[in-house]
C-alpha cells in the first residue's frame, strides 16, 4: 500500500525492501561533538560487527562520554528514512543518541520533555534532523515507517525516532 505524507510517496516499511540489499550506510554528525561518520553497517545479509561498534561510540553520551551498545535496528531506520525522503546519500545531524541516566537526569531537572524511563538510556533513541529538508516533512516520514515512537520538535528543528512501541507526540 502506497502512503502518501507531504508530497511523498512512501510505502510502509513492512512493504518497501531496502534500496541495496547488500549493503546499507549512513552518513552522521555529532552536533554536540562536531564529528562525522560514514560507514557501511550492513553487508551482505548481515551488520557489520566493527561498524555497530563504530557507530556505539560516535552516539555515545556527549557530556560523560558513556559508550552503549545501540540496537541496531535504529540504524535500519535512520537508513529507510534516507531512503523514503529521497535523501540517500545525505548526512543525518545527530542532536542527541545515548544518554546515561545521569545525563538524562540533569536534562529533565533542566530542560523539559524529557521522558524519565528515555529510550536514549537504552540505546533505543535518536534525536536527529537532515539539513535541507523540512523537519515536519521528516517526522512525516518517520510516521509512515510504522515503527516506534516518533517525537516532533518544531521549536529545536529535530525528531525522535526510537524502536520502542507505535506512538506519536
Amino acid at each position: 500500500m502506497l502512503v502518501t505524507i507531504a508530497g511523498l510517496a512512501v510505502l510502509p516499511s513492512a512493504a518497501r525492501p531496502h534500496a541495496s540489499s547488500d549493503q546499507r550506510r549512513l552518513r552522521l554528525y555529532n552536533t554536540h561533538t562536531r564529528q562525522r561518520l560514514d560507514l557501511i553497517y550492513w553487508q551482505g545479509n548481515s551488520y557489520v560487527p566493527d561498524a555497530l561498534t563504530q557507530l556505539d561510540r560516535f552516539l555515545r553520551d556527549h557530556l560523560t562520554g558513556d559508550v552503549h551498545h545501540f540496537d541496531p535496528r535504529l540504524f535500519d531506520v535512520l537508513f529507510d528514512l534516507t531512503q523514503a525522503t529521497g535523501r540517500r546519500d545525505s548526512e543525518i545531524d545527530v542532536v542527541c543518541g545515548y544518554r546515561s541516566p545521569h545525563t538524562n537526569e540533569f536534562l529533565r531537572t533542566h530542560t523539559s520533555g524529557v521522558a524519565k524511563q528515555s529510550l536514549h538510556m537504552q540505546a533505543e533513541a535518536i534525536d536527529i534532523r537532515l539539513p535541507g529538508y523540512k523537519t515536519v516533512g521528516l517526522r512525516d516520514a518517520a510516521l509512515a515507517l510504522g515503527r516506534g515512537g516518533v517525537g516532533y520538535y518544531p521549536v529545536s528543528d529535530f525528531i525522535h525516532v526510537d524502536i520502542g512501541r507505535v506512538r506519536r507526540w
